[in-house]
């Protein structure tokens, strides 16, 4: 008996991995494209469903904020102007019962106890004074904080422990009680108002951010890139923002989007407490300091600013969670 001959497995043809990723002929090979760290971020960020919704319900107030007269004309009424019919002045001058609130076809979210002015037009401008401190706070304190962080963390000895001691005394003082008594004494003009409820925001705001950028900086003064820059002759302030400062832009955008709430509800309470924005420019926190009196008999007045202020400080806490996730490279997101 003839037998043929016998092939062992590695006289057999194998396909290797250039034939596995082989194209096709005429064809040219797709090159391999790298990605960078804003870009993973992005795609990332992209399957966070929660943290988008919460992006664009920022997007959204914002827009209401910006375009609230536009709105207020097609939907609303004169933010100041007085609707005596619409409540009962034999009930104390809450609107007329059964209504919840005054609600109706001519005014979506009701009307105020007493004067009749229109919800709709006070949570559209509200909207404005609470983004404008809010947003305009965290800028200024993440400026001061970012950078006295950074030469904190930085140069370290004395100028260290001189920064640090000043944020343990700005973070153990009674920030509240010192709010009421500044801005009690501030003279009676929104503007002036205003800018002071910012700058105060601002002041006690900044150590918490400071305190992160120093922690940061203190280990990425110790890296390589940072001794390759001393080694050519850079000085301290390129080293601090061309080489330290761009590491540190994430953290820095979490933290801003995490502490924008914060701002919000500080800027509501210090109007709920009757030294925030003075009447009658429209503010969440004073409508909410106005309805405590009426809410066992018109629940909806409170009810309308309280939920548009949770509304506002769940968006940018979800998409803050949602941006931390994706710039932080240890998570399982």
């Amino acid at each position: 008996m003839t037998m043929g001959p016998v092939t062992s497995k590695s006289d057999e043809q194998v396909p290797t991995v250039e034939a596995a990723t082989a194209t096709p002929a005429g064809v040219p090979a797709k090159a391999i494209e790298g990605r960078s760290l804003s870009q993973i971020a992005w795609t990332r960020l992209k399957r966070d469903k929660v943290a988008l919704v919460g992006a664009g319900f920022i997007i959204f107030l914002v827009l209401v904020a910006v375009f609230a007269p536009l709105i207020n004309k097609v939907w609303g009424h004169p933010v100041n102007e007085f609707h005596q019919d619409q409540i009962d002045p034999l009930l104390g001058g809450i609107p007329t019962p059964g209504t919840w609130g005054g609600i109706n076809k001519d005014f979506l979210l009701g009307v105020q106890p007493v004067t009749g002015r229109d919800m709709f037009s006070q949570i559209l401008f509200g909207a404005r004074v609470s983004l404008l401190v809010a947003m305009a706070a965290t800028v200024a304190a993440v400026v001061l904080g970012v950078v006295l962080g950074v030469v904190s963390g930085y140069f370290g000895g004395f100028i260290d422990n001189i920064i640090s001691r000043l944020m343990d005394l700005i973070l153990a003082f009674p920030y509240l009680l010192f709010s009421i008594a500044l801005i009690s004494v501030v003279p009676a003009s929104t503007g002036w108002r205003i800018a002071v409820v910012i700058s105060v925001i601002a002041f006690f705001s900044w150590p918490y951010i400071g305190r992160i950028v120093r922690g940061q900086t203190l280990s990425l003064r110790e890296r390589e890139f940072v001794e390759a820059a001393r080694s050519v002759g850079a000085g301290p302030s390129r080293i601090l923002f061309r080489e330290l400062l761009p590491n540190l832009v994430a953290p820095i955008l979490v933290y801003a989007t995490l502490i924008i709430p914060s701002n919000i509800l500080f800027e509501a309470a210090l109007s709920f407490l009757g030294v925030g924005v003075l009447p009658p420019t429209p503010s969440w926190g004073r409508l909410l300091s106005d309805a405590v009196q009426y809410y066992t008999y018109d629940p909806m007045y409170m009810f309308v600013p309280g939920f548009a202020i949770f509304l506002m400080v769940l968006a940018f806490n979800l998409f803050g969670d949602g941006l931390r996730d994706a710039l932080d490279p240890k998570t399982g997101r």
